[in-house]
Formats: structure tokens, sequence, C-alpha cells
């Protein structure tokens, strides 16, 4: 359920950001929204390179101008027949399912080209029993409120080192942590 919610964040920062560039003052944003919408599901997507209107209809984007002027292709299709209306949807919900597949691969690809360009700019941090290290404040903890709030705390002594680059830091009167931290959580500290 988050990674949805995360969707819907995108798709709603995104939306917001098009009516942005289309709406001239924020008190009619409300009669550009279909515009912006259109524009949203007919734009590309650099993950899974399909527009999510074909993702969910399967067909080309038939724009409103084209349904008021009317097209060969809206005339052909309302000439056509029941039998050959049902042979045409069976085929365009076969085409449908081979697009979403097609998408979702592309997006598991994407993804870990993603992944790959990211692992090759990390370079793991190498801590040894001793160092002094700077712990990162989180936003949930209560040191993180206000504005102007350091972001790192500490000193601490790393006092051992687990695997995966986790370790065991402790406050330098000597007090050892029993939670482990990550060590892209912690920062060297330079006296």
């Amino acid at each position: 359920m988050p990674q949805m919610n995360g969707a819907v964040e995108v798709v709603n920062k995104n939306i917001k950001r098009i009516l942005r560039k289309i709406v001239d003052n924020h008190r009619q944003w409300h009669e550009k929204l279909s515009f912006s919408l259109l524009g949203y599901h007919t734009t590309m997507r650099t993950t899974t390179r399909v527009m999510t209107y074909m993702l969910v209809d399967g067909t080309k984007v038939v724009i409103p101008v084209d349904v008021e002027i009317p097209s060969l292709r809206v005339i052909q299709e309302a000439k056509m027949d029941d039998a050959n209306c049902i042979c045409v949807n069976q085929e365009q919900l076969t085409l449908i399912d081979k697009k979403r597949m097609y998408a979702v691969c592309h997006g598991q690809l994407y993804q870990n080209r993603m992944i790959n360009a990211f692992n090759r700019k990390v370079k793991p941090w190498q801590f040894t029993p001793g160092q002094l290290v700077l712990k990162k404040i989180f936003l949930h903890q209560e040191e993180a409120k206000g504005k102007f709030v350091p972001n790192w705390q500490g000193p601490y002594v790393v006092h051992r080192i687990l695997s995966r680059g986790a370790s065991i830091l402790a406050e330098m009167d000597g007090m050892v942590s029993t939670k482990p931290i990550n060590s892209d959580m912690v920062k060297r500290y330079y006296i």
C-alpha cells in the first residue's frame, strides 16, 4: 500500500505541474483540469515507454477534436456489425495485455538500469572500530524539530562493525548503543 500512495503522490505532483503551466491564476484551475489530465495521460512515460492511456484503454488516443470532426477511424468503427465488433474488441483486449506486459518488463529493466547506475557511483564508507563519526538526525526524532537545527549529531565512537555496512556506535562516555545503524547514516568526524 505505501508504494501505491507514492505512485498517487507522483501522479498528483505531475498534474499540478501541468496545471501551473496552463493556468493564469489559481482560481481557474478547475476549468483546465480536463486538459491537464489529457496531457498527462497522453504523454509517453520514460519508465514504460508507453502512454498511461494506452495501458488502460489499449487504443490510440482520440482527442476531442477527432470526435467532433469525424475521422476515418471514427466513421469505420461506427459502421461495424456486432460479430465483427466483438472480434475486434477481443483482439484489442489481447493487445492491451501484451502492451501491459511490455510496459512491466520495460519498467523493471529501467529500474535495474537506474539501480546499477546508482550503485556504480556509491562508494561505501569503510569504518574501523575506534573512529569518531557523526550520526544523521532522522525527521521523526525529537532533535529534528525546527528549521535551523543541525542535520548531524555526535560525535560517536564506532564500537563494532557488523555485516553489510552496519555498525554499533558508542557515545563518548562509553555507553554502547543496542541498535545497529547503517553506514550511509553515519559520516566520519574529523577533529
